[in-house]
C-alpha cells in the first residue's frame, strides 16, 4: 500500500514539474489541453523503457519478426488503454483527482487516430494489441495520414463530410525518427544493361523522389513488458526536387500522398494518388526492414527465416514486386533465389468476396508511376503463365488467373502467386474463396489456402469499455479471463443462476443509461432506457443491408398507424454508419433513415413505442459506448457477402443477441452459442449462390405477392417520407430495376418474423438474460489472442519474446 502511495505522490510531483517545464506556468494556470499533452507524454515515457527493452530483447535473441502491412490501423484512443495496460490507471486517476483534475475530461480530449475507415483498420489495431499482450514480436506499417477519412455531420438529413483534423493537437504517442527516413522513387524511366559479371544492371531515373519519414507509436501489451511498434510513414520533401516544374508544385505533390485516407478514386488523379500511397508505404517499410536485417545478419539469404510480412488485403500487395526489386537490383540476386525468399516471406489475407473490392490497377498507371516495379510484375506474370502450362498442365486457367489481363494489373492474383499463405477471415468466407471466388487458384495451390477467423481484443471491448460487466464477471468467475479470454467459458456454469441474471440486466441498464445520456447530450433526443436497444453499427454498404432494417421500421410505422390496437414492445432502433463520399446510394440510405426518423419520432401515436436514432461520425470511441448498451446486434448482410465482421463479436462479448443471417462469422457465433441463443433468418449462402447462378429471382413477383412489401417500396416514391419527388428514387430504382441485387425483398418477410420473435423473447426477462450470458461465455473464442496465436504458429512461425 505504501508503495502505491509513494508512486502516486511521485506521479503528482512529476506532473506538476512537467507542466512548468513544458509550458512555463504552474499547474493552476495550465489549460486543459496542456494537462492532457503532459499526461500523454508522461505515459509514453513510462512505456518507453519497456519499448527500448523489447527492441533490445528481439535484437539480442535474433527472434523472427512479423510486420503487418495495412493501409488502416484504427487504434482508437490510447490514453486509457495505455494506462490500464501499464497497470497504473487507478494510481494516475487518484493522483490527478487530488490535483483537482478529472481524468475522464482529459480522456475526452484525445481524438481517435484518423488512420482508416472501418473493420479492416480496427482488426489491424486489435491484432497489434494481441501481439504485444502475447509477447510476440510483431509491428505495424501504415501511412501517417494528415486527415482521417472525414468527420460526418448531418445537415438537412444528409451526410456532409468535414475534414477530420485528428492531428490538430499533435499526436502525443508518436516519436519522429528522421534517421530511419527512406527515399521513395516514382515515375521517370529505367535503363538496363548487362554488367561485366553477366548480371543485369538497372538504373531508375525517377521524375519524383519523396522522403518517407517514420513516426513510431509504442504498442503497449497488457500486463507484460513487451512493447511493439506501429510505424507510420509521412511524406516529406526530399533533398532533390527532381523534375517538378516548381517548388510549390513539388511540395503539394509530396504532401497530398499522406493527406487523406482513401482519396476519391472517381478521377484519374485520385486513382493514381491511391497507387502512389500504396507504393509509398510499402517501399519505405520494406527498405527499412531490409536495412535492419542487414545490420543484424549481414546477409539476406536468411531473410525469410527471420522476417514474416502479412499483407492485410490487396492494398500492400506491391510488397511482392518491391521486395523482388530490392533483391534483384540492389543485392544482385538471381531471380529464383529472390523469388523463393519473397514467397516464403509474404502471406496474404483476403477480406472480401466482392469482385469490385479486389483491386485492379490500369497497366498504364503502374508503368507510368512504377516503371521498374511494373517490369518485375510482367516477369512474374510471364513465369506464372509458363508454370501453369508446363508444371500444372492447366493452360485452361492461363487467362482466368493471369496477373496482367484486360489492360489491368490484378492485385489479388499477384498476392496469391507471390505468397506462401492465403487466408480467409471466417470459415464460411474461406470456403467461398476456395469453392467460388478463388476456385481456380485453389485448384493450383490448395496447400496455400487456410482460414483464420477474425477476433477482437477483449481488453478494449470488454475490460476497458465495459468496467461494470468486467466487475460482475470477476465476481462470478474470478479474473483469469483478463489474461486468458477462453476462460470466459467458465461462465456457462452460472447462466441459470437467477441472481446473476438479475445482476447482468442491472449492468446492461447502467450501460443503456450511459448511451441514452450521450444521445441526449449530442442529439437532444430522449430515448426510453426500458425499450429494446436494437443497434446496427457498421460502414454503410448495400450488401450490409441497412436498407432492410429501415424498411422494417417503415413497415412497423404503417402497421401502427393503420391499426390503433397494434403496438410493439418499445424499441429504439439505433444506426451508426459512414457512407463513402462518392457512394451516392449509401448516402441516400442515410437520408432515408433520417427522414423516417423525423416521421416516427414526431408522431405521438408511434413515438412512445418506437424511436429511430442515427448517431453521426461513428468511430472507435462511439463504438465503445454503443456496443455494450445494445440488446440486439443487427448482422443482416446478404448471406455469402460479408467476409467475417467483427462488430458481431463485440456485441456478443457485451451480451447482445445476434439478429442475423448465416453470413461471415455469424455462422461460427451460432455454432458456439446454439441456434436457441441467437435469432437467425433468411436465405443461406448456398441459396443466394443458386439464385444468382440460375437467375431465378424476380423482384416484381415478390413485390406483387406481398402487399406489405408493396406498401413499403411504394412509400419510397410517394412523398410519405419526403416532399421532394427526387428523394429515394435512386433506392427505388436499385431495388426494382436492378432486380434487388442484395435480395432485401427476398428476405423481408423472414426478417419481419425474426424481429417479432426477438420481441417475444425479450419479454421473458430471465430467458433473455440467460441468452446474453451464454453469448458472453462463448465469446472468448473470438478474442484476437486466439486469432493471433493461430497466425503465429501456422503462418508466421514466430515465438514469444523473453524479457
Amino acid at each position: 500500500m505504501a508503495n502505491t502511495l509513494e508512486i502516486k505522490e511521485q506521479f503528482k510531483e512529476d506532473f506538476k514539474r512537467r507542466i512548468v517545464e513544458r509550458y512555463g506556468r504552474p499547474l493552476e494556470q495550465a489549460h486543459i489541453t496542456e494537462k492532457y499533452m503532459t499526461l500523454g507524454e508522461m505515459v509514453r515515457d513510462y512505456a518507453s523503457i519497456n519499448w527500448s527493452d523489447s527492441k533490445n530483447a528481439v535484437a539480442e535473441s535474433k527472434s523472427k519478426q512479423m510486420y503487418y502491412f495495412s493501409m488502416e490501423f484504427l487504434m482508437g484512443r490510447l490514453l486509457t488503454n495505455n494506462l490500464m495496460n501499464l497497470g497504473v490507471y487507478d494510481v494516475v486517476k487518484e493522483g490527478l483527482a487530488e490535483l483537482g483534475i478529472d481524468l475522464n475530461e482529459l480522456e475526452d480530449l484525445e481524438s481517435d487516430a484518423g488512420l482508416g475507415n472501418g473493420g479492416l483498420g480496427r482488426l489491424a489495431a486489435c491484432f497489434l494489441d494481441s501481439l504485444s499482450s502475447l509477447n510476440l514480436p510483431g509491428n505495424g506499417n501504415c501511412i501517417r495520414y494528415e486527415y482521417g477519412l472525414f468527420k460526418q455531420k448531418i445537415v438537412n438529413n444528409e451526410q456532409v463530410e468535414v475534414p477530420d483534423q485528428w492531428l490538430s493537437l499533435g499526436n502525443v504517442w508518436e516519436v519522429r525518427k528522421p534517421k530511419h527516413a527512406v527515399d521513395v522513387k516514382f515515375g521517370g524511366h529505367v535503363d538496363m544493361w548487362m554488367g561485366e559479371d553477366g548480371k543485369a544492371v538497372v538504373n531508375h531515373y525517377p521524375s519524383l523522389v519523396v522522403r518517407a519519414v517514420p513516426y513510431d507509436v509504442p504498442i503497449v501489451g497488457y500486463d507484460t513488458k513487451v512493447t511493439n511498434t506501429l510505424r507510420l510513414w509521412s511524406a516529406e520533401v526530399a533533398d532533390d526536387a527532381c523534375d517538378a516544374a516548381s517548388l510549390n508544385e513539388y511540395v503539394n505533390e509530396v504532401r497530398e500522398i499522406c493527406r487523406n485516407v482513401y482519396p476519391d478514386d472517381s478521377t484519374e488523379h485520385g486513382k493514381k494518388l491511391r497507387l502512389k500511397q500504396e507504393y509509398f508505404f510499402v517501399a519505405a517499410g520494406l527498405n527499412n526492414i531490409i536495412k535492419t536485417h542487414m545490420e543484424t545478419y549481414g546477409t539476406l539469404s536468411n531473410f525469410a527465416e527471420k522476417n514474416a510480412i502479412q499483407l492485410n488485403d490487396t492494398h500492400p500487395v506491391l510488397c511482392i514486386p518491391e521486395l523482388m526489386r530490392i533483391l534483384l537490383d540492389e543485392y544482385k540476386m538471381e531471380w529464383d533465389e529472390a523469388w523463393n525468399i519473397t514467397k516464403k516471406t509474404m502471406a496474404y489475407t483476403n477480406h472480401t468476396v466482392l469482385s469490385e473490392a479486389l483491386e485492379k490497377w490500369p497497366i498504364q498507371y503502374v508503368q507510368e508511376l512504377l516503371p521498374r516495379v511494373y517490369m518485375i510484375i510482367e516477369e512474374i506474370d510471364r513465369r506464372f503463365k509458363y508454370a501453369l502450362s508446363h508444371e500444372f498442365g492447366r493452360t485452361d486457367l492461363i487467362n482466368e488467373c493471369a496477373i496482367l489481363k484486360d489492360g489491368q494489373v490484378h492485385m489479388a492474383n499477384l498476392a496469391i502467386v507471390g505468397s506462401h499463405s492465403v487466408n480467409g477471415v471466417a470459415a464460411l468466407h474461406t470456403e467461398i474463396l476456395k469453392n467460388d471466388v478463388l476456385k481456380n487458384f485453389y485448384e493450383i495451390y490448395p496447400s496455400k489456402f487456410n482460414n483464420k477467423t477474425n477476433g477482437i481484443t477483449h481488453r478494449r471491448w470488454l475490460l476497458y469499455s465495459n468496467p461494470q460487466l468486467t466487475k460482475l464477471l470477476e465476481k462470478t468467475i474470478d479474473s483469469d479471463f483478463k489474461k486468458h479470454p477462453e476462460k470466459l467459458e467458465n461462465l456457462m456454469k452460472y447462466v441459470d443462476n437467477e441472481d446473476l441474471q438479475k445482476e447482468f440486466m442491472e449492468v446492461k441498464m447502467e450501460r443503456k443509461k450511459i448511451l441514452a445520456k450521450y444521445i441526449k447530450d449530442t442529439l437532444n433526443i430522449d430515448i426510453d432506457v426500458n425499450s429494446i436497444f436494437d443497434v446496427q453499427a457498421k460502414r454503410l454498404h448495400a450488401y450490409k443491408r441497412q436498407l432492410l432494417n429501415i424498411m422494417n421500421i417503415m413497415h412497423l410505422y404503417f402497421k401502427m398507424k393503420e391499426d390503433p390496437s397494434y403496438r410493439i414492445y418499445p424499441r429504439t432502433f439505433i444506426f451508426a454508419a459512414k457512407a463513402a463520399p462518392s457512394y451516392t446510394f449509401a448516402k441516400e440510405v442515410i437520408k432515408l433513415i433520417h427522414c423516417v426518423a423525423d416521421k416516427v419520432n414526431n408522431d405521438s401515436d408511434v413515438s412512445p413505442f418506437m424511436k429511430v436514432v442515427f448517431i453521426p461520425n461513428y468511430g472507435v470511441s462511439i463504438a465503445e459506448i454503443l456496443m455494450n448498451a445494445a440488446d440486439v446486434s443487427e448482422q443482416i448482410s446478404t448471406a455469402g457477402k460479408e467476409a467475417s465482421g467483427t462488430g458481431n463479436m463485440k456485441f456478443m462479448m457485451n451480451g447482445a443477441i445476434t439478429l442475423g443471417t448465416m453470413d461471415g462469422a455469424n455462422v461460427e457465433i451460432v455454432e458456439r452459442v446454439g441456434m436457441e441463443n441467437a435469432e437467425i433468418f433468411g436465405l443461406r449462402a448456398d441459396d443466394v449462390a443458386l439464385i444468382h447462378r440460375e437467375n431465378s429471382y424476380d423482384v416484381w413477383k415478390k413485390y406483387h405477392q406481398n402487399p406489405e412489401i408493396k406498401r413499403v417500396v411504394n412509400s419510397l416514391i410517394d412523398n410519405t417520407f419526403s416532399s421532394d419527388p427526387k428523394d429515394f428514387k435512386l433506392i427505388y430504382n436499385e431495388l426494382m430495376f436492378k432486380n434487388d441485387e442484395y435480395l432485401l425483398l427476398a428476405d423481408f418477410e423472414a426478417y419481419v418474423h425474426a424481429q417479432n420473435r426477438v420481441e417475444e423473447r425479450y419479454k421473458d426477462r430471465k430467458g433473455w438474460a440467460r441468452m446474453c450470458l451464454v453469448n458472453i461465455a462463448q465469446s472468448g473464442y473470438f478474442s484476437s489472442d486466439r486469432t493471433i496465436e493461430e497466425y503465429a504458429k501456422e503462418i508466421w512461425n514466430i515465438e514469444s519474446v523473453k524479457m
